[in-house]
């Protein structure tokens, strides 16, 4: 699976960006899509994923209630949308596939089969 990840860009803060993953080749029943992502200095962290084939989400708990995430099966693409952005929020989005989605190990990097390639997410204050 090859992900394309866009629709990054700059937003003053409490304004809102939606990011797309579009994804390419056979996407496993197994699997997830997840976004991460990774500020100047600081280690990638998880953001959210979403089970492909029971829709189930996950969130990091700084995004509940602002963030969602939600896949269109048809375009085989994965949607962020982020609401009340806060500047604590900027950094480099990537959204990432592992083919064999374990819920508790979600927030491991590590594991995801492959990435897309980050879009840049600015929140001004």
């Amino acid at each position: 699976v090859q992900l394309q990840a866009s629709g990054g860009g700059l937003v003053e803060a409490g304004g809102s960006l939606r990011l797309s993953c579009a994804a390419s080749g056979r996407i496993f029943s197994r699997s997830a899509i997840s976004w991460f992502r990774q500020a100047p200095g600081k280690e990638r962290e998880f953001v959210a994923s979403l089970s492909w084939s029971t829709s189930s989400t996950y969130y990091r708990d700084s995004v509940k209630g602002r963030f969602t995430i939600a896949k269109d099966s048809a375009e085989n693409t994965v949607y962020l949308q982020m609401n009340s952005l806060k500047p604590d929020d900027t950094a480099v989005y990537y959204c990432a596939y592992d083919r064999n989605f374990d819920p508790r190990t979600r927030y491991d990097w590590r594991l995801y089969f492959s990435w897309g390639q980050g879009t840049l997410v600015t929140v001004s204050s």
